[in-house]
């Protein structure tokens, strides 16, 4: 299992960045969401020289520089320096918080119903599939016929390299729930779990998750580690034996 600091440091540095975006690491970390997404400037991952406000003074001219209207910090305790009474002083509204979960991936099992099974995604059908989850989950566009192909290639990609798997779950055949894990430094990051609202409380959540933890094990992965929201994943992650190791928070400034 790796040490306290070991997993602060590996929640801190876990950063999406999306097709078609742009990034930008200096005094923090910058990411420029595309449309798609919602478009806005996701913020993380502050190590600077300067104080808060000069880091939140520059965040915010990059974001404008994008043409971008809004930008979202996420906070994390191994920031330098902390930005999270600057953003409140400036007004920036509190919309989201994650809990930082993480386990020894050995001898962990989670109980999944009969009727559930997950399989890892590799076909182009079973993408559209994810695609279809994920639009009404994350309020999403949905994929047109080269985003199916581009999400294909990655998720080729992760298989071929033994980087990560995309895992679907369905409930009599129908798929229901999806999410994606990555192992990185002996970490196994567990992300993007959405499942639709119908399906919810069926199992689903947990079919995705066990199946993942079953090939970051295969691939070598050591500590798993997963950012749970607290009304929805976090509590079910709690009952299969992972340990809260810290909260982090999401404010948005709109520039």
């Amino acid at each position: 299992m790796h040490s306290l600091d070991d997993i602060m440091r590996a929640s801190a540095a876990w950063v999406w960045f999306p097709r078609g975006g742009d990034q930008e690491r200096s005094e923090l970390q910058l990411v420029r969401h595309p449309a798609r997404f919602g478009g806005g400037v996701k913020a993380s991952m502050v190590q600077s020289e300067l104080d808060a406000a000069g880091v939140l003074d520059h965040a915010v001219e990059r974001t404008r520089s994008w043409g971008e209207p809004r930008l979202t910090f996420w906070t994390n305790a191994s920031d330098s320096p902390d930005l999270e009474a600057e953003l409140q002083r400036r007004g920036a509204e509190h919309v989201d918080t994650v809990a930082v979960f993480a386990r020894p991936i050995d001898g962990l099992t989670v109980e999944v119903p009969a009727d559930v099974t997950a399989e890892v995604v590799r076909t182009l059908e079973q993408v559209r599939e994810v695609d279809a989850v994920n639009v009404p989950v994350w309020d999403q566009h949905p994929l047109d016929e080269t985003g199916l192909q581009d999400e294909l290639a990655e998720v080729t990609a992760g298989l071929e390299s033994g980087t990560g798997v995309r895992v679907l779950a369905r409930l009599g055949g129908a798929a229901v729930s999806t999410g994606g894990c990555t192992v990185v430094d002996g970490f196994l990051r567990l992300w993007g779990a959405a499942t639709l609202q119908e399906a919810r409380g069926r199992g689903a959540y947990r079919a995705v998750l066990a199946e993942r933890l079953r090939v970051g094990a295969e691939l070598g992965a050591t500590t798993a580690i997963v950012k749970g929201r607290v009304s929805t994943s976090a509590p079910i992650l709690a009952r299969a034996g992972f340990t809260h190791y810290g909260d982090e928070r999401a404010y948005v400034l709109n520039v």
